[in-house]
Protein backbone atom coordinates (compact mmCIF):
# COMPACT_ATOMS: atom_id res chain seq x y z
CA UNK A 1 0.00 0.00 0.00
CA UNK A 2 2.84 2.23 0.24
CA UNK A 3 3.53 1.97 -3.34
CA UNK A 4 -0.17 3.95 -3.44
CA UNK A 5 1.06 6.58 -1.06
CA UNK A 6 4.10 7.34 -3.45
CA UNK A 7 2.42 8.52 -6.70
CA UNK A 8 -0.08 10.76 -4.62
CA UNK A 9 3.17 12.78 -2.79
CA UNK A 10 4.71 12.74 -6.42
CA UNK A 11 1.32 14.12 -7.68
CA UNK A 12 1.53 16.74 -5.00
CA UNK A 13 4.85 17.96 -5.89
CA UNK A 14 4.55 18.00 -9.10
CA UNK A 15 1.31 20.43 -9.39
CA UNK A 16 3.79 22.44 -6.56
CA UNK A 17 5.86 22.83 -9.19
CA UNK A 18 3.65 24.49 -11.35
CA UNK A 19 3.37 27.38 -9.48
CA UNK A 20 5.46 30.22 -9.76
CA UNK A 21 7.91 31.59 -7.00
CA UNK A 22 7.73 35.05 -6.61
CA UNK A 23 9.86 37.25 -3.73
CA UNK A 24 9.34 40.37 -2.63
CA UNK A 25 11.69 41.77 -0.72
CA UNK A 26 9.59 44.33 1.92
CA UNK A 27 10.15 45.90 5.19
CA UNK A 28 7.85 47.39 7.69
CA UNK A 29 5.55 50.22 6.47
CA UNK A 30 6.49 50.67 2.81
CA UNK A 31 3.60 51.40 1.72
CA UNK A 32 4.60 50.53 -1.95
CA UNK A 33 5.73 47.02 -0.79
CA UNK A 34 1.82 46.46 0.06
CA UNK A 35 0.95 47.64 -3.43
CA UNK A 36 3.56 45.39 -4.77
CA UNK A 37 1.93 42.17 -3.03
CA UNK A 38 -1.80 43.50 -3.85
CA UNK A 39 -0.34 43.49 -7.65
CA UNK A 40 1.30 40.23 -7.53
CA UNK A 41 -1.90 38.24 -5.97
CA UNK A 42 -4.48 40.20 -8.10
CA UNK A 43 -2.80 39.95 -11.36
CA UNK A 44 -2.20 36.04 -10.62
CA UNK A 45 -5.78 35.64 -9.85
CA UNK A 46 -6.74 37.56 -12.80
CA UNK A 47 -4.50 34.83 -15.08
CA UNK A 48 -5.69 32.54 -12.88
CA UNK A 49 -1.90 31.22 -12.35
CA UNK A 50 -0.71 29.79 -8.67
CA UNK A 51 1.87 31.88 -7.45
CA UNK A 52 4.18 30.88 -4.51
CA UNK A 53 4.93 34.51 -2.48
CA UNK A 54 7.61 34.67 -0.25
CA UNK A 55 7.77 38.15 1.65
CA UNK A 56 11.14 38.79 2.90
CA UNK A 57 11.43 41.48 5.58
CA UNK A 58 15.18 42.89 4.50
CA UNK A 59 15.04 44.20 8.10
CA UNK A 60 15.02 40.45 9.92
CA UNK A 61 18.72 40.23 8.25
CA UNK A 62 21.70 42.74 9.11
CA UNK A 63 22.91 41.48 5.50
CA UNK A 64 19.56 42.03 3.74
CA UNK A 65 19.46 45.48 5.42
CA UNK A 66 22.90 46.53 3.90
CA UNK A 67 21.71 45.08 0.22
CA UNK A 68 18.25 46.63 -0.27
CA UNK A 69 17.85 49.12 2.38
CA UNK A 70 15.75 51.70 0.98
CA UNK A 71 15.49 50.05 -2.50
CA UNK A 72 12.06 48.32 -1.31
CA UNK A 73 10.06 46.55 -3.06
CA UNK A 74 12.25 44.29 -5.05
CA UNK A 75 10.52 41.85 -6.60
CA UNK A 76 11.92 38.77 -8.19
CA UNK A 77 9.84 36.14 -10.50
CA UNK A 78 11.15 33.11 -10.67
CA UNK A 79 14.45 33.50 -9.45
CA UNK A 80 15.20 36.07 -11.46
CA UNK A 81 14.85 40.10 -10.74
CA UNK A 82 12.09 41.22 -12.01
CA UNK A 83 10.58 44.62 -10.20
CA UNK A 84 12.00 47.74 -8.21
CA UNK A 85 9.94 50.05 -6.25
CA UNK A 86 6.94 49.63 -8.88
CA UNK A 87 5.74 47.10 -10.35
CA UNK A 88 4.56 47.00 -14.02
CA UNK A 89 1.18 45.02 -14.17
CA UNK A 90 1.51 44.54 -18.04
CA UNK A 91 5.44 43.27 -17.80
CA UNK A 92 4.12 41.48 -14.56
CA UNK A 93 1.53 39.34 -16.40
CA UNK A 94 4.07 38.39 -19.56
CA UNK A 95 6.69 37.63 -16.68
CA UNK A 96 4.16 35.26 -14.96
CA UNK A 97 2.08 33.48 -18.13
CA UNK A 98 6.32 32.66 -19.48
CA UNK A 99 6.85 31.08 -16.04
CA UNK A 100 3.98 29.19 -15.52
Amino acid sequence: MSDTDEPDRSASTAFDADSVSVTIYTREDCSLCVVARETVERVAADLAVDVDLELVDVDSDPELAEEYGERVPYVFVDGTPAFKYEIGERELRLKLLAAS
